[in-house]
């Protein structure tokens, strides 16, 4: 199909493969939809899978409101050997002797939950972090040193989920599950594991299994979407967590011309996040009257017709909802039979 500009105004959750990089992804959504406005919302190296975002048409705008939300992982971690991007797909640099530790169902049960809490991260020499407007990745290619400056991050939650290699019969690996702030490396997570064990060590796999609120359960895979098309389209609200508003249709007149809303006309309503599978129609469960006051600065999404509008922002001083996000068509909300 011929890739143009299309009526299409939505969101999806692919489940990406190992082995394709984003970007792949988006070039094959864009021939699923025939449609050249798409983006994700959140790179994956080629070599993770799991959960990706991916808006379609004037959708695209929300990925600003989407990319800086927590994440979850579970990665594997292998021990003896350092690469130079941190992961297997790079040059092995460095190997060392595995601590008999690594081993230790106490130590290393013990160690994982010592990762909970904040810290500094120093980034991979290959990341898309840019200094002095080049990429991190493009300078190391090119065999450049680029000074990448530690990052606060935060790990809410460590799990250690299994231990392998005991035997020899497969490298010394632990599989780690993650919960963790934005911004925050899993490769040099892995990295600085086996500095502080002493072992050099590098991420042997990695699945992505949350992106803000949205699951591994809420994907499609890339066949599947090529089945069922728009019918995979996710509730933008489920994946904003952002509080909304029904606005009418005189409400709606105003919000195309981009006017400002008296705070006090609206209505804030927000959703609760159970597993999609028990909902009966993602367009309409678990949605209730907020009891939280506007909060100054906060982003509110529009709701008119059963699809997003607009996203306004809250000025407290003058007890206004302004416009930041004008949706002309509206982004569709999802349908309720997957």
């Amino acid at each position: 199909m011929k890739r143009g500009t299309t009526d299409l105004c939505l969101m999806v959750a692919v489940d990406k493969p190992s082995g394709m990089t984003s970007h792949d992804v988006v070039n094959r959504c864009r021939r699923i939809f025939g449609e050249r406005r798409v983006g994700h919302t959140g790179t994956l190296d080629p070599l993770a899978s799991g959960v990706l975002p991916i808006c379609i048409g004037p959708a695209t705008r929300l990925d600003n409101y989407l990319t800086g939300h927590d994440k979850s992982y579970i990665v594997s971690v292998i021990f003896g050997a350092a690469t130079d991007t941190d992961d297997c797909e790079g040059r092995v640099i460095r190997t060392g002797d595995v601590p008999d530790e690594v081993f230790d169902p106490f130590f290393a049960t013990t160690f994982v939950a010592s990762l909970v809490g904040k810290s500094k991260q120093l980034p991979p020499a290959y990341s898309a972090i840019k200094v002095d407007g080049v990429k991190a990745y493009d300078a190391a290619r090119k065999g450049r040193i680029i000074n990448l400056e530690p990052r606060d991050i935060e790990v809410y939650a460590a799990e250690l989920l299994g231990i392998y290699g005991a035997d020899g019969t497969e490298p010394a690996r632990w599989d780690i599950g993650f919960s963790v702030s934005k911004g925050t490396y899993i490769r040099a997570l892995a990295r600085d594991i086996g500095n502080a064990l002493g072992c050099p060590a590098h991420v042997g796999a990695l699945r992505r299994t949350k992106a803000g609120f949205i699951g591994l359960d809420d994907c499609v895979s890339l066949e599947t979407l090529e089945e069922i098309g728009e019918r995979a389209a996710l509730d933008p609200l489920r994946a904003l967590g952002l509080r909304f508003v029904y606005v009418n249709q005189s409400q709606a007149e105003r919000v195309s011309h981009g006017n400002a809303l008296p705070a006090a006309e609206l209505t804030l309503c927000e959703r609760s996040f159970g597993a999609l599978a028990d909902e009966i129609c993602a367009c309409t469960s678990g949605v209730r009257e907020s009891c939280a006051p506007w909060e100054d600065g906060e982003t509110v999404a529009l709701v008119y017709d059963n699809r997003i509008i607009a996203l306004y922002q809250y000025q407290q001083d003058k007890a206004l909802c302004v416009s930041r996000c004008v949706f002309p068509r509206g982004v569709a909300r999802g349908y309720g039979d997957l």
